[in-house]
């Protein structure tokens, strides 16, 4: 554990809530006052910039619930439900790409949910179709285009479908191997299942392949938790991503069905988090920052060397420099200074797309300081380290000046030993990394006001 250090005593003192900046400003940000034009004027400065493209799109449709789930989805048993929906789909996709120049390349696909095979094999394979007939998709595997796979939904019939089309990158959820926990948050997933969907897309040529899972959900015990780590090694995904369960049920409906009383306590859950970081990286997982560990010679773990990594609304990513188009409901764009999201529910989005409108529910144009702040954020979540000259030289400010208070607010930080800060630079230590969502924290400059912790989780 050379690149990070486990201090209970530390993460118990600064174990508060605050964003996971997957964007900065956070969508607490967001609201309605930016329009559909606000929108199209910053898709014509993006077309300025020489960038390439991301796209999201999101598919929310499950057959079933699982308790612990805090995603926009719809659960149904009903396939047919999809049809209308893609249909918007469609043309949300058309109505998008009119806005953006053609020859820009799209670097990044991601198709999330919900439960992205949710559709059938030939609707998946018509809305990569109609991808491609309106934005500049790549021909070869130079792109990284990824889906997040629940392994009950898919055959291997259907992973060579998704390579097939183009994706080349694979998120499996798993959550937890334990029968016990699985029927705590109705999941049932076997064993069979899991391994199913992992050998069928390395058979296939996925590139990456990352397994998510989940820390804190009822039931789970270090041991029991250990086992579940220990089976994940040995099937050795080239990513894992180790997510702290947030019990928020006051703000997401499913998590009321889970039983309170057989959740494990604040003490348990640092156990486990401290365990499975010991056996990730004795089993040479490199801890990327947040909950994610990549195996050394994998693109995260790569681009974090190189000083390239970047993190999203999908978490940690490989392509900076890309304007990212959401589409399907609730789904969030980044398209030059701003941020837009869509509508939440089906309705709104039908009714919105079938107008020929764009389904746009709130957003918010990025000013001087946030991109600063952004910046700043953004390098301290991905490299662990600021330099003050990179800073000033790009934004022409004096750091010491422009954040007197925020200097004066780290130097708590560096008698705990969470940072090392000099006339130079920051440097986050050992103990900070997990803690790094703290560290930013004192940049946001939103949350000096009234703004409710109840918007988001624990750090840890």
């Amino acid at each position: 554990m050379a690149d990070i250090e486990f201090d209970t005593g530390l993460i118990q003192k600064y174990d508060i809530a605050g964003p996971r900046y997957t964007s900065y400003p956070t969508a607490v940000q967001f609201t309605a006052e930016f329009t559909e034009d606000d929108y199209r004027e910053q898709a014509a400065k993006s077309n300025q910039s020489g960038r390439d493209l991301s796209l999201y799109f999101h598919l929310p449709f499950c057959d079933t619930i699982c308790y612990y789930c805090a995603c926009n989805k719809v659960i149904t048993k009903d396939r047919n439900k999809a049809i209308p929906y893609l249909e918007m789909l469609h043309k949300e996709i058309a109505m998008q790409a009119r806005l953006f120049d053609a020859s820009r390349k799209v670097n990044q696909l991601h198709w999330g949910g919900g439960t992205p095979t949710f559709i059938s094999h030939e609707q998946m394979a018509n809305l990569m179709q109609v991808t491609r007939q309106h934005f500049n998709l790549h021909d070869d595997d130079s792109g990284e285009y990824s889906i997040e796979i629940d392994p009950r939904e898919v055959s291997r019939e259907s992973i060579k479908l998704l390579r097939d089309i183009g994706f080349n990158r694979m998120s499996l959820g798993v959550q937890d191997f334990d029968p016990a926990v699985q029927k705590a948050v109705n999941r049932i997933q076997s064993d069979k299942q899991t391994l199913g969907a992992l050998e069928s897309a390395r058979e296939f040529g996925f590139k990456s392949i990352s397994t998510d899972l989940i820390y804190g959900l009822p039931l789970q015990t270090e041991k029991s938790f250990a086992t579940t780590l220990q089976r994940i090694i040995e099937i050795s995904p080239d990513r894992i991503s180790l997510f702290n369960y947030a019990h928020m049920p006051e703000l997401f409906k499913p998590q009321r069905r889970i039983n309170e009383d057989e959740m494990p306590s604040a003490e348990t859950k640092l156990a486990i988090l401290k365990q499975s970081i010991e056996q990730l990286t004795n089993a040479g997982y490199v801890y990327i920052g947040m909950d994610h560990f990549a195996k050394p010679d994998d693109e995260l773990s790569l681009a974090q060397q190189q000083g390239k990594l970047y993190r999203n609304f999908q978490g940690y990513a490989t392509y900076a420099d890309c304007d990212l188009i959401g589409m399907g409901i609730t789904s969030i764009g980044t398209i030059d200074n701003s941020f837009a999201q869509n509508v939440k529910t089906l309705d709104e989005y039908q009714a919105l797309i079938g107008a020929n409108k764009l389904a746009l529910f709130r957003g918010v144009k990025i000013d001087e300081d946030d991109l600063l702040r952004r910046s700043i954020i953004m390098q301290l979540i991905c490299h662990f380290n600021l330099n003050f000259a990179d800073i000033e030289s790009k934004y022409n400010i004096n750091f010491k000046q422009y954040f007197a208070d925020e200097i004066k607010r780290l130097t708590n930080m560096c008698d705990d030993g969470l940072i090392e800060m000099n006339n130079q630079c920051i440097t986050v230590t050992a103990k900070g990394r997990l803690l790094i969502r703290n560290i930013c924290m004192v940049f946001d400059r939103y949350l000096k006001s009234a703004q409710s912790s109840q918007r988001f989780s624990k750090a840890i």
